[in-house]
């Protein structure tokens, strides 16, 4: 008799597989490094060092998971409904801009705690509404979202040309870009957490939307898993028939997660905008609503996975900065391909592992993976 391919338990489903792609994903990434004549050990080294030496290299990391887990949380939820929202960049792109119509108008006479709020709430209104038009026409016309999704990108990046050109622009200013925000619009940072353990973080750019990114993981985790809603996201997710069977709305639940998933993309820009440019400029979304795609797959589309898996992708953007400059054999193009390496095997080859892991679960311990030997086997 064969041994099935049951389901692990939650600790190796959601921490053992994913730990493993990753060990092997960076053992491929070692290989490629030993190619160019460097030596691996040093260059990991070098990585950890520089994410994490300091207390700044730290705020700095951070700081840019803070960026991931807010897009990792935005393709999860999407995810949950079976939807690929491949559009968080765009969306972003546009929650930054309501966060510049928040500042531009109120940092004259308000307190930064009085616009962060409305700050959050332009943000993801307006990432909302710009996820609204590919749901709707997936809903309703049957367009895939995929390519919906995709295409807005390019839409919100021409859009934000125009507007940062010919519309925000200051007066005899030639660079496209909105005035700096006043002091009240700025937000404050997080220094004093890292100083509390003696450590200096100088400039760095950590700043308490980091304290947000991680209350909008909890929050989705009690959507999903503790609401009628996240219960009628998952069942679509699941199987659409059954959900219709069950008399829930395809179109209602399709509108209602997508906006949400955009509204979470479109908060990322608090982070960027008002926690360190205190303006808003061309490409300051910078590729993290695709890299909130390898953070949501790596995490398994669960709030728990994703704010280390966006930890890790932190890592990699602060530590592979300092590895580039450390070792000039290493460019910063090799970076990017240690992190398509962990993307690859995180996602695409995700399902490696698991019959082999499977196997062996059932063989060790039958009734961890839910397997009982049959009565009479055998007669």
């Amino acid at each position: 008799m064969s041994t099935p391919y049951t389901k692990l338990p939650g600790w190796a489903d959601y921490g053992l597989i994913p730990i493993i792609n990753l060990i092997v994903a960076f053992i491929v990434a070692g290989l490629v490094v030993l190619l160019v004549g460097e030596n691996p050990l040093h260059a990991a080294a070098v990585l950890v060092d520089g994410a994490f030496g300091s207390g700044q290299n730290i705020a700095y990391t951070l700081f840019y998971a803070t960026n991931f887990i807010f897009t990792g949380l935005a393709v999860a939820v999407a995810f949950h409904c079976g939807l690929f929202n491949i559009g968080g960049e765009g969306q972003a792109y546009i929650g930054g801009l309501g966060v510049a119509l928040v500042c531009l108008a109120l940092d004259g006479f308000m307190p930064w705690w009085l616009i962060f709020p409305l700050a959050i709430l332009g943000s993801a209104a307006l990432g909302a509404l710009w996820a609204l038009i590919p749901a709707y026409l997936q809903a309703k016309r049957g367009s895939h979202i995929v390519i919906t999704t995709i295409m807005f990108n390019f839409i919100a990046a021409s859009v934000m040309v125009y507007l940062l050109v010919d519309v925000l622009k200051p007066a005899g200013s030639m660079a496209p870009q909105t005035r700096d925000f006043l002091p009240s619009a700025q937000l404050p940072k997080m220094g004093w957490l890292l100083e509390m353990f003696g450590l200096s973080v100088r400039s760095a750019p950590l700043n308490i939307s980091f304290l947000l990114a991680l209350v909008m993981a909890f929050l989705v985790w009690v959507l999903i898993w503790r609401t009628k809603l996240g219960y009628e996201i998952r069942t679509m997710g699941f199987s659409p028939k059954a959900a219709r069977y069950a008399g829930i709305s395809e179109t209602r639940i399709i509108i209602i997660t997508m906006m949400i998933s955009g509204a979470l993309a479109g908060m990322m820009a608090l982070n960027p905008i008002m926690g360190d440019q205190h303006r808003v400029q061309l490409d300051f979304v910078t590729g993290a609503g695709f890299v909130g795609i390898a953070v949501a797959l790596m995490g398994r589309s669960h709030p728990a996975g994703i704010v280390p898996a966006a930890i890790l992708f932190g890592v990699l953007y602060q530590g592979g900065a300092e590895l580039a400059f450390e070792m000039p054999a290493i460019s910063r193009d090799m970076i990017v391909i240690i992190q398509g390496l962990v993307i690859l095997f995180a996602g695409a080859l995700e399902h490696m592992f698991r019959p082999a892991i499977q196997t062996l679960f059932a063989s060790i311990s039958p009734r961890s993976v839910g397997v009982t030997a049959a009565k009479g086997e055998g007669v």
